[in-house]
């Protein structure tokens, strides 16, 4: 319950968001279909809701009616356990890989993905602050090139580099 409450808050608590305001643009071309599935956390921003997670995954699937339902898990190390938060993605009209999420109705934060490449391997994700930065991956392990884009990428639009997380993934079923 406590990863959910944190990702709400995470998604800065905004309410119903009737203006975005992306820190970095989304990209122009985007399929939901290719970009559903498992992503590895590689890179974040630290934040509370995170706090001592490790091998940290995210999965979307695709509902019916267009929008995503996403899933959230991370091992605490300082607990010993799997936490999970699960959340709803809709898309946000007039914008591509645009969406407005919530894991804790009636509150929604911004998601946007604003690199993303052409093979939908590796994407960085951002919100409406610069306290919100992910690089995800369909592996755990990243090639150096794609974690040096991301830092680049980070510190281009304004987001504090220094601060940038290297998430650990350990070896395990889970992973």
């Amino acid at each position: 319950m406590s990863l959910i409450v944190a990702f709400a808050a995470a998604l800065g608590l905004t309410g119903c968001n009737a203006d975005p305001t992306p820190v970095a643009a989304p990209v122009k071309s985007f399929s939901l279909a290719k970009y559903s599935g498992k992503w590895y956390e590689i890179l974040r921003l630290p934040h509370d809701f995170e706090e001592n997670l490790q091998g940290v995954t995210a999965e979307y699937r695709v509902n019916a009616d267009g929008t995503m339902e996403v899933t959230n898990r991370g091992y605490n190390t300082e607990d010993g356990e799997w936490q999970t938060a699960i959340g709803k993605a809709k898309p946000i009209k007039g914008m591509t890989a645009a969406f407005d999420v919530t894991f804790f109705w009636p509150f929604y934060g911004g998601y946007y993905v604003s690199w993303l490449d052409k093979d939908y391997q590796y994407a960085i994700v951002t919100s409406d602050s610069h306290d919100y930065f992910w690089l995800l991956a369909r592996s755990p392990k990243v090639p150096q090139d794609v974690i040096d884009l991301a830092i680049a990428n980070a510190n281009q639009w304004g987001f504090d580099t220094d601060q940038i997380l290297r998430v650990q993934h350990p070896a395990g079923p889970n992973n």
